[in-house]
């Protein structure tokens, strides 16, 4: 086969790759990042570190953020697999166990996800100048609407978007993520954890529902 012949064929693969639509995807199952948080309709806004174990199904989040005039600090071990995650403060070494709700995660793209759009972030003009993403959205439970950022080479969580009555409006910004973990410690619940007791609740926590809990408890106390 001559050069010719190799290139045609080479550029009928990447015709026939370019014609298929995105599908919903995964993230890496091993992942370290920052984020920032807006949420409360603009109330409670926040920065953290986390730590993601999709085969532990294991989740840890540090938070600082700001309610108010009021800053706060929350370190979150989210255990999915045992349906409970615990709210450490470092300051009083104590430790809250509480009910996890699990039937969302915004480290995948939902299988019944629709596709919103394609897009570079930044120019395609060069290589290394923009990044290929794409937007999904679709509903959640109670009323709600999500729409959520993927890059299209290796399922990156970039941004997510919420919206729900209860709550209103959620954004999620990531980024510096690396893969893999560096500290196996993060998933295991500090020592003084040891003798929490699960608190019953009527409805389980979420990831954001958990900030929103410790914004308003901190609004209140201003």
């Amino acid at each position: 086969m001559n050069f010719i012949s190799v290139l045609s064929c080479l550029s009928m693969l990447l015709a026939a790759a370019a014609s298929q639509d995105p599908k919903p995807c995964v993230a890496p199952p091993l992942m370290s990042g920052s984020f920032t948080v807006m949420f409360g309709n603009g109330l409670v806004t926040s920065i953290g570190t986390i730590s993601f174990d999709a085969f532990g199904q294991k989740v840890r989040v540090r938070n600082y953020g700001t309610v108010g005039n009021e800053t706060f600090a929350l370190d979150q071990l989210m255990i999915f697999s045992e349906k409970v995650y615990y709210e450490i403060d470092w300051s009083k070494f104590s430790c809250e166990k509480k009910a996890l709700d699990t039937t969302f995660t915004p480290m995948h793209v939902p299988k019944d996800a629709k596709l919103m759009g394609q897009a570079f972030l930044g120019s395609s003009s060069s290589w290394g100048m923009g990044v290929l993403v794409n937007t999904w959205h679709g509903d959640l439970p109670q009323n709600g609407k999500y729409s959520t950022v993927f890059t299209e080479v290796g399922c990156i969580p970039l941004t997510y978007t919420a919206y729900t009555p209860a709550f209103g409006w959620t954004t999620v910004s990531t980024y510096n993520w690396v893969l893999g973990n560096t500290n196996p410690m993060d998933y295991i619940p500090p020592f003084f954890c040891a003798k929490s007791k699960l608190e019953e609740t009527e409805t389980p926590d979420t990831m954001f529902t958990a900030l929103e809990s410790l914004a308003m408890k901190t609004k209140k106390e201003e």
